[in-house]
């Protein structure tokens, strides 16, 4: 009975009433398989880093010993088996830090003694929140921003995320005149204002955040007396220029401009490797109360010893990680141009974008009103008719209606291709008949060349993951 349990347990909390969720949940129901249900749901609500499992697995194969569970090294099992100090694996925090630092340009040096290991970036992102603040004291957040900020942050701790409004008009470019509004309309609130996230690259944006904003964010917080957390889970997903700056850079080329206490980044392996079901989070904080802290709250939730092994043989490996980079940014580059320009073909256009695993996808044109009601129908289209999980520009506080996120590194070269004959199909259809689109089973012929023969007959496909270059046809208007 719920009236036996604690309010955390009862209440909705972790946001799963959201479409974001409810994205997921459709295509579990209904997954999309080429041969086994080919007319099923195609994942593109998921931000996952596939395409360069080739290489991962590639060196697992050549380095088994890495891995105490085979015969090559099994040796170590006894010694990483009972191994429970909460500072984690010496050799395991040195390379994580080289690895933060070559990710970075080897711009910045980070201290292996004040890497802490969280469950995933989830838990790394609320150990910081009960670390900052008190229940009832707010973040200050730009928007649009990741769902699941909403949960990781709020939900136990009792704390607030509050919008710092970006708008299309400039790239939802962050602002001082917009973090000032946030912070004095929390004032006048009586919200106790602890600090600003930042997501660099942006989450659902696909965006880095330039040198000057984060300057002015930095300059921002120090004046305010507030902290800064950078959340840099994407750092290794840029594939364009401009390149990645990390907080660390900013405040390591003035270190006497700012105090370090009020300065702290979030990592993780679930993007930048693709490795989200290992769980390995990171906080690096210049602040030794709150580095104490959070390593003492990470018994909660740390990496197994096993993962720590691993992780620390391979991105100790020199060769392997002066490949993987580069060729995992050049992979995400080109099935960028792929879905980018695939989009293109039908009119619909997308935040320029250099980072991430996704677009920002601009819908705005075929609402039927510029409401948030509007984008809720037309996203139910998208998920009930056309079989596709998007996620919508709502759950990530997104200001304006009809913009919405589209993953793309998910999925083999054939389920994108699949996805955009099928955006294309939607499209055609609203354009064509100029009126409300009537669920049900799409019937319709088209007279517009297919994108499949576009793509297959630029080039053979060599793998899950193999560029193909199609023409780039004149978007519509």
């Amino acid at each position: 009975m719920e009236y036996t349990l604690s309010k955390i347990a009862t209440n909705d909390g972790h946001g799963e009433n959201s479409a974001f969720f409810d994205g997921w949940k459709a295509y579990d129901s209904d997954p999309y398989h080429p041969t086994k249900n080919p007319n099923g749901v195609i994942q593109m609500g998921l931000a996952e880093n596939q395409l360069s499992f080739d290489l991962v697995q590639e060196w697992v194969k050549k380095n088994p010993k890495a891995s105490i569970c085979t015969n090559e090294g099994a040796d170590d099992f006894k010694e990483i088996a009972i191994f429970q100090d909460y500072h984690g694996l010496p050799e395991f925090r040195n390379a994580v830090a080289r690895f933060m630092e070559r990710v970075r340009g080897n711009r910045v040096r980070f201290d292996p003694n004040r890497i802490v290991m969280s469950g995933g970036a989830t838990g790394a992102q609320e150990t910081l929140a009960f670390c900052l603040a008190d229940s009832g004291d707010a973040l200050l957040v730009p928007t649009p921003y990741y769902p699941g900020n909403d949960r990781d942050l709020t939900w136990r701790t009792g704390i607030q995320l509050l919008p710092v409004v970006c708008e299309s008009s400039t790239g939802f470019k962050i602002t001082r005149e917009a973090l000032e509004t946030a912070y004095t309309k929390a004032q006048d609130s009586n919200i106790k204002v602890k600090g600003l996230l930042l997501n660099n690259p942006s989450n659902p944006l696909g965006t880095t955040i330039d040198k000057q904003t984060l300057t002015e964010s930095l300059t921002f917080t120090n004046e305010k007396q507030i902290h800064l957390i950078c959340d840099e889970i994407y750092s290794a997903t840029v594939f364009d220029q401009p390149g990645f700056t990390s907080i660390a850079e900013i405040f390591q080329e003035n270190p006497n401009s700012y105090n370090p206490n009020l300065i702290h980044i979030v990592y993780s392996l679930s993007k930048d490797l693709g490795f989200p079901g290992f769980r390995v989070g990171i906080i690096y904080s210049y602040n030794d109360t709150v580095t104490n802290c959070a390593r003492k709250m990470s018994s909660f939730g740390l990496v197994s010893t096993q993962t720590q092994h691993l992780i620390a043989s391979m991105l100790s490996d020199d060769n392997f990680v002066d490949r993987f980079i580069p060729e995992s940014a050049k992979r995400l580059a080109k099935r960028h141009e792929i879905l980018s320009k695939g989009l293109a073909q039908v009119g619909i256009g997308s935040l320029k974008s250099n980072a991430g695993l996704f677009c920002w996808m601009d819908l705005r044109r075929l609402l039927k009103e510029a409401t948030f009601e509007a984008e809720a129908e037309l996203w139910r289209m998208i998920i009930e008719d056309v079989k596709i999980n998007v996620s919508p520009g709502a759950p990530f506080h997104c200001s304006e209606p009809g913009w919405f996120r589209v993953c793309f590194a998910n999925m083999d070269d054939e389920t994108v291709r699949v996805a955009i004959n099928r955006i294309h199909e939607f499209v055609m259809i609203v354009q064509t008949k100029k009126q409300r689109y009537r669920r049900g089973k799409l019937e319709v012929s088209l007279s517009f060349r297919r994108l499949d023969e576009i793509m297959m007959g630029s080039m053979k496909m060599s793998s899950p993951h193999s560029p193909m270059s199609s023409p780039l046809v004149r978007a519509m208007t």
